[in-house]
């Protein structure tokens, strides 16, 4: 039954956070009176479809994605008819072309009002004691739980949790010893710290206990809105540090998405939802990338054409989309491998933490060598 409810919880993630997006771009082509001739989630074969009006609405085999297939797209079958994609004003074109973004947003906008809403303020403990750790970080990894209480690191006793985050945060890759108490038993770790998303201190994965305050509908709505915004700019910043820095940038792909939504599938409704509203987040800024065939890249593109009053050549689109196509590939690979690397790190990791400290072999009189 759990499994069930895992893959219905992936299935469900990706599938709303497509439609959604997708949906901004059919929403706008209707409202620029521009013919559909397809709606479709996923790409490959079509499994199931029905036609209604002029437009093949459809689900097809491979559900990494989805289209709108608006009348007159690609130039090279343009006909001319005042209804087609490219017959229109290239301003046009861009409200079509921003719409998915946009619609990913208004969806982690009403997640995050609705979540904060119905579960309240989040409360956080002044006391030392672990509420949430972090997948594939050093506290995950090391085995500690929420739940437990950190009573000292490096040998220094841990009154508060402001107290425990100030330590950990001036010690970045660094090798620390934690003594903690679970269930009434003392036990001690080592780990080492890493690196915060911006190199500027270190972390190790944890987030103290909370309780919820209920708060008021208007309150909720503004808490949302920030979400939305926060998130979007730790991403930018985060992003531009890493590039400044020529550092690896720390992505996820399917196979880690797909981990991290079973992960809150198991930890309650509340986390899934929030979850689901930073997909969504993800999904908008990603596709806002000055990237070819991403609705940013497109969007430069129409930009372009208004500024310069050129009108775009099937050979200058195709050209661009050529890149495009490219540059998505390797990222989608980059993403993936990326998934597989860390998901081996930690399993290399914890299971050296798990083995056994192997003991030296005695000598013929029983003495240690």
């Amino acid at each position: 039954m759990g499994m069930i409810y895992t893959v219905l919880s992936v299935l469900i993630t990706f599938g709303l956070v497509i439609f959604i997006h997708e949906l901004g771009h059919f929403l706008a082509c209707k409202w620029q009176d521009i013919k559909v001739d397809a709606f479709s989630f996923g790409f490959g074969p079509e499994l199931y479809g029905f036609t209604r009006g002029e437009t093949r609405y459809k689900i097809c085999a491979i559900p990494l994605g989805g289209y709108v297939q608006a009348a007159g797209e690609d130039l090279s079958n343009s006909s001319g008819n005042p209804r087609e994609y490219f017959a229109k004003p290239w301003y046009r074109r861009l409200i079509v072309a921003l719409s998915g973004p946009a619609m990913n947003y208004v969806l982690a906008f009403l997640l995050f009002s609705g979540a904060i809403y119905f579960t309240g303020e989040p409360v956080f403990s002044t006391q030392p004691v672990i509420g949430e750790v972090i997948d594939s970080y050093p506290a995950e990894i090391s085995g500690l739980k929420p739940g437990d209480r950190v009573l000292s690191v490096n040998g220094a006793q841990m009154a508060t949790w402001e107290q425990l985050a100030s330590t950990i945060h001036t010690l970045p890759e660094q090798d620390i010893v934690v003594r903690y108490s679970r269930a009434g038993q003392e036990n001690s770790i080592t780990l080492k710290t890493k690196k915060d998303p911006s190199g500027s201190y270190g972390v190790i994965g944890i987030s103290p206990e909370n309780t919820y305050k209920p708060i008021p509908f208007l309150m909720s709505v503004k808490l949302g809105g920030y979400q939305c915004w926060y998130w979007s700019k730790e991403t930018v910043t985060t992003l531009a540090s890493k590039i400044y820095k020529r550092e690896k940038p720390d992505v996820a792909g399917p196979v880690g998405i797909v981990h991290m939504v079973s992960k809150a599938a198991k930890t309650g409704f509340a986390n899934q939802i929030f979850l689901l509203a930073l997909i969504s987040v993800a999904v908008g800024i990603f596709n806002l990338f000055p990237i070819p065939i991403l609705d940013g890249g497109t969007s430069l593109l129409f930009i372009w054409e208004g500024i310069s009053g050129r009108k775009l050549t099937e050979k200058l689109v195709g050209a661009v989309n050529s890149v495009g196509f490219v540059v998505l590939i390797s990222i989608f690979l980059f993403a993936t491998y990326s998934d597989f690397a860390r998901l081996k790190a930690t399993k290399a990791a914890k299971a050296a933490i798990s083995a056994p400290a192997q003991q030296p072999e005695p000598d013929a009189a029983g003495v240690s060598k």
